[in-house]
């Protein structure tokens, strides 16, 4: 069936998903929604924010007919959640799970990968924003909420995430290695722990109560710390 033409104008940071295809001419059925239109021309719902028609906000339920003009606007910053924020991240974003994760965010990560649907299925039962550069599976609509992230770059994925949501930050709360919480331990609680030596070296010690992971301010910290920083000074 052919309802006509429309016009799809997206936003600037819209683009990277439509290329050449933003403001061309659209055939629409009469039958498909908007928001299935968006979606076929390569935008995640996920990250669309008011869609207007003739300059009127619709919803993305709303069936285009032809001669309408339609903006898409991309998902306002910060972005607002109804719930305390908890992320869930697909195989490919281990090193930003691990950064989210030391600023004290809940972030939680599968590693080996345990297939898209499985991912949808946590992110819908534990009311998890789903992190994916994967737009195939941020249109499965089972999951509770997602979010495209659009570097490949660790320190500039972490920006944006901390830019779309701006969660609180409460650095070195939380287990880097499997998301659980942190609690100030004494030397000898941990000694059985630590490499040999470290026990002499250092005194301030922290110990994860979900896998009894230790952690110390080591040779690593001076990195981790620069991290943290630069995120709270941006974002706090």
């Amino acid at each position: 069936m052919n309802a006509g033409e429309i016009t799809v104008e997206f936003a600037p940071e819209l683009r990277v998903f439509v290329g050449q295809r933003d403001g061309s001419p659209v055939r629409v059925d009469g039958t498909s929604t908007l928001g299935h239109v968006v979606e076929s021309l390569g935008v995640p719902l996920t990250e669309v924010g008011v869609l207007l028609v003739n300059g009127e906000p619709v919803a993305a339920g709303h069936i285009p007919r032809g001669g309408e003009s339609v903006t898409v606007a991309a998902v306002a910053r910060p972005q607002t959640s109804p719930e305390p924020l908890r992320f869930l991240l697909d195989i490919h974003l281990g090193t930003l799970a691990r950064r989210l994760r030391l600023l004290g965010i809940d972030a939680a990560y599968e590693n080996p990968d345990i297939g898209d649907a499985a991912l949808a299925a946590r992110s819908a039962a534990e009311h998890r924003v789903l992190l994916s550069r994967d737009r195939g599976l941020l249109r499965r609509r089972e999951i509770y909420s997602g979010a495209y992230v659009y570097s490949h770059h660790p320190a500039e994925q972490l920006d944006d995430v901390l830019s779309r949501f701006a969660p609180r930050l409460a650095p070195w709360t939380r287990c880097t290695s499997c998301n659980g919480t942190l609690r100030a331990a004494d030397r000898e609680t941990v000694r059985d722990h630590l490499p040999d030596n470290t026990g002499q070296t250092y005194d301030s010690f922290a110990q994860c109560v979900d896998c009894g992971q230790t952690y110390w301010k080591g040779a690593h910290h001076a990195r981790l710390d620069a991290i943290v920083a630069d995120a709270m000074a941006k974002f706090a």
